[in-house]
């Protein structure tokens, strides 16, 4: 696994989305297909080596999630299951309210989505102050499933987003 050159393609963008975040910027990433193609076969890797548990579902979240988590989920023949943004599921949905690092916002997940007792992984882009991550993490509790553990493209250590989930992280590139 080639982190340097994985990392060469993320960008940093200051004052976005208000000033003040240094925002990653990860879309560069996907103008290199074999840079994606390490991220899922290092993130399937990791999950086949690491978990001891068969993972029934992967959670991505809102909206860079969205990007990684269907192709690990097919790579491990597991279900995928989105948390978006309040109103922009159909059918019923369970909601938790969650603090991010520039405001608060509203998660939900369709009822179905997970079922009780299934193990599921949370994929996401990025982890700052862990408010999203630990907000999809209610959610699948709240639908009975059993989170065991988060990964991240990138975690912003020094936000310790980390000390608010209640499961394992793992992240491929610390900043």
């Amino acid at each position: 696994m080639d982190l340097q050159r994985i990392g060469a393609l993320i960008r940093d963008i200051p004052d976005f989305p208000k000033k003040g975040i240094l925002f990653k910027d990860i879309f560069p990433l996907f103008q290199d297909p074999i840079a994606v193609e390490m991220v899922i076969t290092h993130i399937v890797n990791h999950i086949n080596t690491t978990i001891d548990k068969k993972v029934d579902v992967i959670v991505g979240l809102d909206a860079r999630g969205f990007l990684f988590g269907p192709l690990v989920a097919m790579r491990l023949g597991a279900a995928f299951a989105p948390v978006r943004k309040a109103g922009k599921l159909p059918g019923e949905v369970t909601q938790v309210a969650y603090v991010k690092e520039y405001g608060t916002d509203v998660f939900e997940m369709q009822q179905d989505s997970v079922k009780p007792g299934q193990n599921v992984v949370i994929v996401d882009d990025l982890i700052a102050t862990g408010g999203s991550a630990a907000g999809a993490q209610q959610l699948v509790e709240k639908l009975g499933g059993n989170v065991l553990e988060f990964i991240f493209l990138i975690e912003l250590e020094f936000l310790k987003g980390k000390d608010v989930l209640n499961a394992p992280i793992y992240s491929m590139i610390k900043a």
